[in-house]
């Protein structure tokens, strides 16, 4: 069996090119330059398409001769299992497709899939409910669960069905629109963990009034969590979600006060967005004091007037600013894990900083020479 841990760590994403037409070259060009590594193919396919060295071959198998066309190791799917149990003699992973209709058959999927390495599932009705049954029944196994869908926004919330979600997909789609809606969302899983720095404080002042930023997301936040915000598209500093105490008011461990509107926010894949462009469905980054990053969904922005506190510093031998609301109840993360009320950092202090290579363009890391002060 599959080693389920190991495997989903991030989701995992299969596209089912078994509905692409031969003359959709288009498709196939854009699923070779993507992210996209799991290619669902039948045998056919198999003996007459080039795939790149990048891609993990899935093969369909109707009957045992589709098993010639396999090698020891690979995955093949079926919903025969009789074919399934001579590709596990041959050393293959296997995968169980069945398609669900009523309660008898929902309790019979599951525990014919506790005999194989992946199971794909589809449902009869559009509720979510049967997926959360299986999803609760195979959590303690090593079958690595996926859906089939059609669409990216059915994937987000295959994704979050009982807040685990499933662990992957077998997306099968021939809408440009919606693979390049998926290959940004498997771009996003390879933020992986942020390198954080400590950065010393050399300048703290205020400097005046100016609107600065609440960001609301749909979502709870940990004390240790936060969001990266910076002036400058070479780095920003660990600005702490609403989790800390406040003498006057209820915390808001869905909000980040996060500064001034004209500052960079970090988002998936490395892209870096103004505060003044959020709005509602936007994806921004979470990113907690070890840097294990996720993404969160915004709900609002929420703009005001408010007096403004520049904090200057070095970081990995780069200049950092970030302009913040100057009051108290604001909290910077501290370089020891420790939030900092912002009115009280001093010159000397060390703050958690992030710190990349400067250059953006609509907020998309571009190469070309450029001086931010």
């Amino acid at each position: 069996m599959a080693d389920k841990n190991r495997e989903t760590s991030s989701r995992q994403i299969w596209f089912d090119g078994r509905k692409v037409p031969p003359e959709r070259q288009d498709i196939w060009s854009l699923i070779n330059n993507s992210p996209i590594r799991k290619i669902v193919v039948n045998s056919e396919q198999r003996l007459s398409e080039k795939f790149p060295l990048k891609t993990e071959l899935i093969t369909e198998i109707s009957n045992q001769v589709d098993l010639n066309v396999v090698n020891t190791g690979e995955t093949v799917l079926s919903t025969d299992q009789n074919l399934l149990y001579l590709a596990k003699t041959q050393g293959c992973q296997t995968c169980i497709c069945i398609s669900v209709s009523g309660k008898e058959a929902l309790e019979q999927s599951w525990q014919d899939a506790l005999k194989y390495d992946y199971l794909i599932v589809d449902f009869d009705l559009p509720t979510n409910i049967p997926l959360e049954l299986i999803i609760a029944r195979l959590q303690d196994s090593s079958t690595v669960l996926l859906k089939q869908v059609t669409t990216f926004a059915e994937t987000e919330v295959v994704f979050g069905v009982l807040e685990k979600g499933s662990d992957g997909v077998l997306f099968s789609s021939t809408d440009i629109n919606e693979i390049m809606k998926v290959s940004a969302c498997l771009d996003g899983q390879d933020v992986g963990n942020i390198d954080l720095n400590s950065m010393t404080v050399s300048e703290v002042r205020n400097i005046g009034m100016g609107l600065r930023a609440c960001i609301d997301t749909t979502a709870m936040m940990a004390q240790n969590e936060g969001m990266l915000v910076g002036s400058t598209s070479q780095g920003g500093i660990f600005v702490c979600s609403e989790t800390h105490y406040l003498p006057y008011m209820n915390l808001r461990p869905f909000r980040v006060n996060a500064g001034a509107i004209h500052s960079y926010i970090w988002m998936p894949g490395n892209a870096a967005e103004y505060l003044s462009d959020l709005a509602a469905g936007s994806k921004v980054l979470c990113v907690n004091t070890e840097g294990i990053s996720r993404t969160l969904t915004v709900g609002r922005v929420k703009m005001e007037v408010r007096p403004l506190l520049l904090i200057k510093g070095e970081a990995a031998g780069k200049e950092i600013n970030v302009i913040v609301q100057d009051d108290w109840h604001i909290r910077v993360m501290g370089a020891d894990g420790c939030p900092m009320n912002a009115s009280l950092i001093r010159p000397g202090d060390q703050l958690l900083a992030y710190v990349c290579e400067p250059g953006r363009h609509v907020g998309i890391k571009v190469n070309e020479t450029i001086i931010e002060k």
